[in-house]
């Protein structure tokens, strides 16, 4: 059988998230409506920007994908960490504008006109809180096995979702026991975690954009693998950068002088294989060979 593309699972996965993410809207309204619950109806009004942004990883995913053409000859990767900005700037909107409605009833203290929400809104929240945890952790281990920014910011606005959901759950209560203006202190606090979603989302796709660095763990590897190449003398210089999903691996190692062009060559190609073998998300790796002096080089 055909092993499916990474590409493929990524947007089969965030298909997947679309339809139960529209299901479970569509009851957190019905339940934030009939239940009288301004949590509920702010959690699902958060759950039309997850389709949305949804959509968006969708079509980053799709256009990062693409070929390297005589415009973009390093490829197109970079595209995903646009659609990650470009969520993150709905997700920030959607908390603004759910954030601004519960402020300005709780700063008017009308109170007296708030009904305690209905029990409805009490299930549709611990449904929400359980649906989205495991969305969370499912989506979350596909993002790192195909190593995609988006749907990895996708997986943390699920949890953010679960997190927000908790607020839900005990605003409604705490509305339903005694005192029904904690359902707007709730749906105030989810705004807080919608937006701190956004800021990192935003952040780390930036991150991505600006040429940083792999982590130090996968820059020790880098160095490991390299340093135990037969004809390898000595790494004399390592750099990497990211580039949306995909890293680039700049390196300089040390050869014996004596060597011919021909065979020093062999030994750089020996080292390019193995470290675009051993890490798939290198999408290239460049190395430069210098004269080994014949005293060991600093450790870079």
């Amino acid at each position: 059988m055909k092993e499916i593309s990474n590409e493929k699972l990524a947007i089969n996965v965030t298909w997947g998230t679309i339809i139960v993410n529209a299901l479970l809207t569509a009851f957190k309204f019905a339940a934030g409506f009939l239940a009288n619950s301004a949590a509920m109806v702010s959690d699902a009004v958060e759950g039309l920007s997850d389709i949305l942004s949804s959509l968006f990883v969708i079509l980053g995913i799709k256009a990062s994908a693409k070929a390297t053409d005589s415009d973009h000859p390093y490829g197109h990767e970079r595209l995903e960490c646009v659609a990650a900005i470009i969520m993150a700037v709905l997700v920030a909107a959607t908390g603004i504008g759910i954030g601004y409605k519960g402020l300005a009833l709780i700063i008017s203290g009308d109170y007296g006109a708030i009904a305690a929400p209905g029990v409805l809104a009490l299930i549709a929240a611990a449904v929400t809180i359980v649906i989205k945890e495991a969305m969370f952790w499912y989506v979350r281990s596909v993002s790192k096995k195909v190593n995609s920014t988006a749907l990895m910011a996708n997986a943390w606005h699920h949890r953010s979702d679960a997190l927000s959901s908790v607020g839900s759950f005990a605003g409604i209560l705490g509305a339903r026991i005694a005192f029904p203006i904690l359902d707007s202190v709730a749906a105030t606090i989810i705004c807080l975690f919608i937006l701190k979603s956004a800021f990192d989302i935003f952040m780390d796709a930036i991150s991505r954009m600006t040429d940083r660095s792999c982590d130090a763990e996968t820059v020790e590897k880098i160095k490991n693998l390299v340093l135990a190449q037969e004809g390898v003398l000595g790494l004399d210089d390592i750099k990497t950068r990211l580039f949306g999903s995909k890293i680039y691996v700049d390196l300089e190692i040390s050869a014996d002088a004596l060597l011919s062009l021909t065979e020093a060559h062999e030994i750089a190609e020996r080292v390019h294989r193995e470290i675009e073998r051993s890490f798939p998300e290198c999408k290239h790796c460049m190395v430069h060979v210098n004269p080994f002096a014949g005293i060991e080089n600093e450790e870079v």
